[in-house]
């Protein structure tokens, strides 16, 4: 038998609805890849590295060029002062980072603060730290947390919290406010925060992303998590950082020593080229991404879905209750089935499974004529119901 760590957690859902996806020659808006090219300035320089045999390991916090350029994006854009040699780490994917982020901080019993519904890999990481998942549940069609419950999550036995804004799923943007009650909080508690900001770029209708290590008191309790994939569209190169005060950085990079050595060196390349875009690359992406959102809203909407207007990120949560009377599994696969579109059962992303169980996650960085043949197929479904 597996260990016992291991036992408690299933393979991911997300990936199992491609393969659903791939099963069926069905439109993939399960898993969240664009289907449109990365910029091309980067991945000429990832065939420009490769082809000039940068092809070798780098010291294993990362490029020392590529880290003192993420310490200057932090810097200019989430206002985190960060020293490159000992504060930056870059991690083969801001998956890796966390992972490796809470087995350096954790030990076995400590209890994890974590914001349901929540991405799914969180869970399983706490549990392979040893730590004790404690949730917090977003509430309503406005996904709020009551701040009576996220007071009572914490404890003397809380060692972290969680963070992840722009949200997945929720679509949420955090505001200031909200992050100061989980400052307040852990400051109280004497808690780490562990931030997810992947998608700190693709905000909406002038939202502004806040960086929690930016408030009083947290730049030296929170690491800081984002990477190239969202924003550069190159999900596969698995590049991503981590940003954290030098003693939690030192923690984590024993981690990321041993679990990956270094991060790929002619990806890490290319990333210097993705840095370098100039301030309209990202005015474009937001643009673009505001437009995707829209449209698959607009899709989903004719097709007899509701759902609520994502202010970050490129995935938007979907009630099915209107079509049919079936668990979110159920739904999933039989619209799998009969009209070809994949989406990711809601309760994937809930420890309290009835809060996602009439709920789909659709992912939208998709190009145009995706989202529309996919919300063609979408208005059949109620011709299949009648």
């Amino acid at each position: 038998m597996p260990a016992r760590r291991v036992q408690q957690f299933s393979e991911s859902i997300i990936r199992e609805m491609t393969r659903l996806s791939l099963r069926y020659g069905g439109i993939n808006l399960s898993q969240g890849f664009p289907d449109f090219p990365a910029p091309e300035a980067v991945k000429e320089a990832a065939a420009r590295a490769i082809r000039e045999d940068a092809n070798q390991y780098t010291v294993t916090w990362g490029l020392p060029e590529l880290r003192a350029a993420v310490a200057e994006k932090v810097r200019a854009f989430n206002g985190i002062a960060a020293d490159p040699d000992r504060e930056v780490t870059i991690t083969c994917g801001a998956a890796e980072a966390l992972l490796a982020a809470l087995l350096s901080c954790v030990e076995t019993g400590d209890e994890v603060v974590i914001i349901e519904p929540f991405f799914e890999s969180y869970v399983p990481d706490v549990l392979i730290a040893g730590g004790t998942p404690v949730f917090v549940p977003l509430r309503g069609p406005a996904m709020r947390w009551d701040a009576d419950e996220l007071r009572q999550a914490f404890s003397r036995r809380t060692r972290a919290i969680v963070v992840n804004t722009p949200h997945n799923p929720a679509g949420r943007v955090l505001t200031r406010d909200e992050l100061g009650q989980i400052a307040e909080l852990c400051r109280a508690h004497d808690a780490i925060a562990i931030t997810d900001e992947i998608y700190e770029h693709i905000v909406y209708d002038g939202r502004e992303h806040v960086s929690l290590a930016t408030l009083p008191g947290m730049a030296e309790r929170t690491i800081t998590i984002s990477g190239f994939s969202k924003t550069f569209s190159v999900t596969g190169w698995r590049l991503g950082w981590a940003v954290a005060p030098a003693p939690l950085s030192d923690g984590l990079r024993k981690v990321h020593d041993y679990a990956t050595v270094c991060a790929p060196r002619p990806l890490q390349q290319a990333a210097l080229a993705a840095l370098a875009l100039p301030p309209s690359y990202y005015d474009a992406l937001r643009a673009d991404y505001t437009h995707r959102r829209d449209l698959v809203r607009a899709e989903l909407e004719g097709a007899g879905f509701r759902c609520t207007k994502p202010e970050g990120a490129y995935y938007v949560l979907a009630d099915f209750s209107a079509i049919r009377d079936v668990p979110d599994r159920a739904f999933v696969e039989w619209m799998a089935a009969e009209v070809g579109v994949i989406g990711v059962p809601g309760s994937a992303f809930y420890h309290h499974k009835e809060l996602g169980e009439r709920l789909v996650r659709f992912a939208f960085p998709k190009r145009d004529e995706t989202l529309h043949e996919a919300g063609a197929r979408l208005r059949r479904l109620a011709a299949v119901v009648t």
